[in-house]
C-alpha cells in the first residue's frame, strides 16, 4: 500500500454524492411519478406501512408461536463466587470487598447493578464482603472463616 500524503488523499466512496432529488422535472430522470411507479399503495401521498408489513401476508411476528411469560418485576443480580473472592484475596491481599472495590476489580459490569455472593469454592481467609444478597451457605462459609457478610441496602 502506498504511503498516504496530501497528494494522494481521496474522500470515502459516495461521500461526495448528492441526495436523490425527486420530482424536479423530466430532465432529472426522476420526474413525473418521482420514482414511485404508477398507482399502487406506495404511490399515494401519506403512505406508510406498519413495521413488518408483508403485503397482507400474515407477518412473521404473528406466525411464530408465543411461549412463556416475562416477569417485568424481575431483579437481576451479578453473581460473584467465593472462589473468585478467595483468589483475589490471595493475589492482592484484599480483605475488604466494598461495592467500590468490586466495581474496581471488574466483577460488577453494570454501574448500578446488584451483587449476589454464592458459595462455589471454599474460603480460608477472613474477609469482609459487602453485597446486596448472599446465599445462606456463602454467608455461613464467610463467617466460619472469621469474616463478615454485610448486606447493602438492608
Amino acid at each position: 500500500m502506498a504511503i498516504r500524503n496530501l497528494s494522494n488523499l481521496r474522500p470515502p466512496t459516495k461521500a461526495n454524492e448528492n441526495k436523490k432529488r425527486v420530482g424536479r422535472g423530466m430532465g432529472s430522470g426522476m420526474g413525473k411519478t418521482s420514482t414511485r411507479g404508477h398507482k399502487g399503495q406506495g404511490s399515494r401521498s401519506g403512505s406508510s406501512l406498519m413495521r413488518g408489513f408483508e403485503g397482507g401476508q400474515m407477518p412473521l411476528h404473528r406466525r411464530l408461536p408465543k411461549r412463556g411469560f416475562t416477569n417485568i418485576f424481575r431483579v437481576e443480580y451479578t453473581v460473584v463466587g467465593l472462589d473468585r473472592l478467595a483468589e483475589i484475596n490471595a493475589a492482592t491481599g484484599t480483605a475488604e470487598f466494598s461495592l467500590e472495590k468490586i466495581v474496581e476489580l471488574n466483577l460488577l459490569r453494570r454501574k448500578n447493578g446488584l451483587i449476589k455472593v454464592l458459595n462455589n469454592g471454599e474460603i480460608k481467609a477472613a474477609i469482609t464482603v459487602h453485597a446486596h444478597k448472599f446465599s445462606a451457605s456463602a454467608k455461613a462459609a464467610i463467617e466460619a472463616a472469621g469474616g463478615q457478610a454485610i448486606l447493602i441496602g438492608a
